[in-house]
């Protein structure tokens, strides 16, 4: 039998280093990894994540909410994904963040809510100028002022929880843009009809038109729809407080609108300029002549669709 040789290899600390880097992971800012909760500290976290140095994931990061200190959203031996922030720094350890896949995801949730046109409910947590704040799905989302339906001043309104439609949601802008009048609309417009006549109150006089309050929503009465007559001002028929019956003539779920008439309710032109009152007691029997009318300029439409149909 051959001798059997024993051989002497010299491994040193470098080629040790070496064969790790070859089975390294490569990892880059942006990629998404699962990762354990190594130990929590005072300004974050250690996260293994198979690199050679433990990753760090500040306090800041760690959620899109705010938060005062780790053990609120970690907890030791933890497995989760994070996602890589930065490049190694000159120690070779990498920063993580939970808060940019949270945020990533809120996006993709309210640009899906958006799609289906969802009604969402949130609390405003502060109003300035413009109008008031409040979070969606952990995103920081404006009410303009103009889209606040309510008789409260906006600084009473912190804490109170509204429904809310999306009017923009823009993630490369960072604008999520929602409206309470819309989501206030839509629900009251679920009762209302076109050709109903309503009871409202004047609660703003423009002079485009007056702003009616119909059971807590605003409807315009344009200053065109006042009377069949001209009229300068709509401060010479109406004064704000007035109550006054209204007919709708059209409901914009989209946009949030109900546009109100009373000249369609006058039964002689100009009633409105002489006489309110006189057309208030005769509205619902003008306004179910204009139902009729209404109907009967349907009816072609629907026959000509039909002759159509019948013709393919």
């Amino acid at each position: 039998m051959p001798n059997t040789a024993t051989l002497s290899v010299d491994f040193t600390h470098e080629d040790f280093a070496a064969l790790l880097d070859r089975y390294d992971y490569h990892f880059n800012p942006g990629d998404v990894v699962a990762g354990t909760v190594f130990s929590l500290e005072p300004r974050g976290a250690l996260i293994d994540i198979g690199a050679k140095t433990a990753a760090f994931l500040p306090i800041q990061e760690m959620s899109i909410s705010r938060i005062d200190n780790s053990q609120e959203v970690l907890a030791p031996g933890e497995t989760r994904e994070f996602f890589i922030l930065t490049e190694e720094n000159e120690e070779g350890q990498l920063t993580l963040s939970i808060r940019r896949i949270e945020y990533m995801r809120a996006w993709e949730r309210v640009r899906q809510l958006q799609t289906e046109d969802a009604t969402v409910r949130s609390e405003i947590f502060a109003t300035n100028r413009g109008g008031a704040l409040v979070r969606i799905e952990g995103l920081r989302g404006f009410i303009p002022g103009s889209h606040i339906s309510t008789r409260k001043p906006k600084e009473e309104l912190v804490a109170e929880e509204l429904p809310l439609k999306f009017l923009e949601v823009d993630e490369e802008r960072n604008r999520l843009v929602l409206s309470h009048r819309r989501a206030l609309v839509e629900r009251k417009m679920n009762k209302l009809e076109m050709g109903e006549v309503v009871v409202g109150t004047v609660r703003g006089i423009k002079p485009y038109g007056a702003f009616i309050d119909i059971g807590g929503v605003s409807g315009l009465l344009h200053i065109s729809e006042i009377s069949h007559n001209h009229i300068e001002t709509p401060h010479s028929v109406l004064n704000v407080s007035d109550e006054v019956k209204v007919m709708i003539i059209d409901l914009d779920a989209e946009r949030g609108r109900i546009s109100l008439s009373t000249k369609q309710l006058e039964v002689t032109p100009g009633d409105m300029t002489r006489d309110p009152e006189l057309v208030y007691s005769t509205a619902e029997e003008m306004a179910e002549k204009f139902r009729e009318q209404m109907i009967a300029a349907q009816q072609p439409q629907e026959e000509v669709a039909v002759g159509e149909a019948g013709l393919v």
